[in-house]
């Protein structure tokens, strides 16, 4: 019998999410021999044409991470998706949008101003990439740039999400061998997490105490056994889907998010606001705006990974 075979596809992300595919380190000799891996850019040599040669449905499983925030990536989604059985949004991006989301904060004319024009990093011209630029030699082509970020599933039905900034390697490894053992969940699920919230994970000790003043991991330092939130340090932590091990919390900082919302939850970022008030030591409103403007960048401090996922989606500009 021919082996399964894989695929895995990186969008609008930073590549976390396939390095924490190599980080199952000598499995990866593993899965070699169980399966047949016909598309991953970042390890192999396998051309786009190469899927869209194979029949549809041709592939067993895809991990398809990052959001799709290019024509390209949008065309590539379809494609995957086309050729797949199951399709899993791999990671924060493809889950719930990420940090490339953070691009919904402005428009598409902004951010070329900002990267192109502010910031130059190759010369001082006026200079912008075009879709179609014709040469001499014939017409270069680049995707188009959208002007609102998307997650995977904003795009294409998807099976699975496995989600994290990036899925811890353990959580990935988990995953792949329940698709070959043939003892995935529902389709829908969310994989290598659990229905509870980072607080259920976390080994910080809770005592119900009010905050009376936010603080920075910058410049101070917390107590290590007492609960971050608590003393004050911003924690997303009663807002996110447990399943990592509270590795942040762990490691001295607060939960940023990645995991996305917990089961029942429609806004994650407001459901960290609403977390955040609900331990503010404050009898007025006047002083409960005072204390949520000690948080630096309220949107990104709340809505860091979900942006896209979120009831705001975008920010609504010109």
């Amino acid at each position: 019998m021919s082996r399964p075979r894989i695929a895995s596809y990186w969008a609008s992300a930073c590549g976390g999410c396939d390095v924490a595919l190599l980080d199952v380190h000598e499995r990866l000799l593993e899965l070699a021999e169980r399966v047949e891996i016909v598309f991953w850019p970042i390890a192999l040599d396998a051309k786009y044409a190469d899927v869209e040669a194979l029949p549809d449905g041709a592939i067993d499983l895809t991990l398809l991470n990052g959001a799709i925030q290019t024509s390209h990536h949008e065309a590539m989604a379809h494609l995957l998706r086309r050729k797949s059985k199951t399709l899993v949004a791999c990671g924060s991006c493809a889950h719930i949008g990420g940090i490339p989301g953070l691009a919904n904060l402005f428009n598409r004319e902004q951010i070329f101003q900002a990267v192109y024009r502010d910031a130059p990093s190759v010369d001082s011209d006026d200079v912008v990439p075009l879709t179609r630029t014709e040469t001499p030699v014939g017409a270069l082509e680049l995707p188009e740039l959208h002007s609102t970020v998307r997650t995977l599933s904003q795009v294409v039905e998807v099976d699975y999400s496995l989600p994290g900034c990036p899925p811890p390697a353990e959580r990935v490894w988990e995953a792949l061998q329940a698709a070959l053992d043939g003892a995935l969940p529902p389709r829908g699920a969310v994989l290598g997490a659990t229905d509870q919230t980072q607080c259920e994970d976390c080994p910080r000790e809770k005592r119900e105490l009010r905050v009376s003043s936010f603080r920075r991991i910058a410049t101070e330092q917390p107590e290590p056994e007492r609960c971050l939130l608590e003393q004050g340090f911003l924690c997303l932590g009663p807002a996110t889907r447990g399943g990592c091990g509270a590795l942040c919390q762990r490691s001295g900082v607060g939960c940023r998010g990645c995991f996305g919302p917990p089961p029942g939850v429609l806004d994650q970022g407001a459901k960290a606001l609403g977390a955040v008030a609900s331990v503010l030591e404050c009898d007025d409103e006047a002083r409960a705006a005072e204390l949520v403007g000690e948080i630096p960048d309220p949107v990104r401090s709340f809505a860091r990974f979900s942006i896209p996922s979120s009831l705001l989606r975008r920010r609504s500009l010109p």
